[in-house]
């Protein structure tokens, strides 16, 4: 009889627990970096997915699709909207042409560290981009990481200061506003999508690219590159993204448990991009890279170089609203 009695409770156990999967709620989270631990965006997605499914006793079931495998871009901005897509960790081009006012975090040579950065966009200034992306996209922005302050490489000569980029060739991202801020430093641009960038670089077509620490070492983009100016123009952003219908289907519980458990990965992919960002040039130099330091001053020049034409850009994009904001949320950080 106590055997019929513990076979009895374990097949309810089992079938317990086959319901509660059967009803769990799928969140599909995608990003385009490796399945990789020393991936900031992986890592931060297996700590959600651990901190999720643990909060909600996996009344929510996270699956983690790296490396594209639900598409580009703008096939997950789509997905978000449509709500095929449940979450997802991506990059600011493919967030601009959704939503075009989050390119205002283009503005080069803006944020002195990731202090003053993390401090404008956790502030009224990120709440504010946050609730309008909710209002005119339907998809929920629960903050930004980033992908590591982007640098100049390229494989001609050292660049210091802007005069030194008259005559390179610098591939950017396939938007305009990259365009700009490179031929506003003296070098010409050439939009080369990012699964073409290493054999533009080996082939010669362009001089040069500018990425954060991240992508140079995992794309391996150092073996075509000899000289890096740690000139840090603007941070690679990345925004945590959800399906505004797959939020308001949860419940309360469900929804406080994302909300805690984003805070944590956002917390370990800074951390991750920072401590790469410190450590520049300990990591591009073992990689056999001559880093370029870039002072103050030489940053300033940089500053007054591209800033006035890529704010021109901007704002004929835009409008004044957003980049007058974010001037006064960085002067109000100046002013504490």
């Amino acid at each position: 009889m106590k055997t019929m009695s513990k076979l009895m409770t374990a097949t309810a156990v089992i079938a317990m627990t086959a319901a509660s999967a059967a009803s769990a709620k799928e969140l599909k989270y995608a990003h385009f970096q490796a399945a990789d631990l020393s991936s900031p965006k992986h890592a931060a997605a297996l700590a959600f997915e651990a901190c999720v499914e643990g909060k909600t006793s996996g009344s929510i079931d996270v699956q983690i699709f790296p490396a594209s495998q639900l598409g580009g871009g703008s096939e997950i901005m789509e997905g978000l909207q449509l709500g095929t897509v449940q979450m997802a960790a991506i990059h600011d081009g493919p967030i601009s042409a959704v939503y075009k006012p989050f390119s205002v975090l283009a503005m080069p040579y803006l944020f002195d560290d990731q202090a003053m950065a993390w401090s404008v966009m956790d502030g009224e200034f990120g709440d504010a981009l946050a609730e309008d992306m909710l209002a005119q996209t339907g998809i929920r922005n629960f903050g930004v990481a980033d992908n590591g302050v982007r640098n100049f490489t390229n494989n001609v000569k050292p660049v210091a200061e802007p005069a030194d980029m008259e005559g390179l060739k610098m591939r950017v991202m396939t938007a305009p506003v990259w365009v700009t801020l490179v031929e506003s430093l003296g070098a010409s641009a050439t939009p080369v999508p990012w699964p073409e960038l290493p054999g533009a670089l080996q082939q010669g077509v362009v001089d040069g690219q500018e990425n954060g620490v991240t992508n140079i070492v995992n794309a391996s983009l150092y073996q075509h590159q000899k000289y890096v100016s740690l000139d840090g123009h603007v941070f690679s952003w990345h925004a945590y993204l959800m399906s505004d219908m797959f939020f308001e289907s949860l419940i309360d519980d469900e929804k406080k448990a994302v909300e805690q458990c984003v805070e944590i990965s956002k917390t370990i992919h800074r951390g991750m991009t920072a401590a790469q960002d410190a450590n520049a040039t300990a990591i591009l130099s073992e990689k056999g890279m001559e880093v370029v330091p870039v002072s103050p001053e030489q940053k300033a020049k940089f500053r007054a170089a591209a800033q006035p034409a890529v704010r021109e850009y901007i704002v004929s994009e835009i409008g004044e609203e957003w980049p007058d904001r974010l001037d006064a949320a960085v002067e109000a950080y100046k002013a504490q």
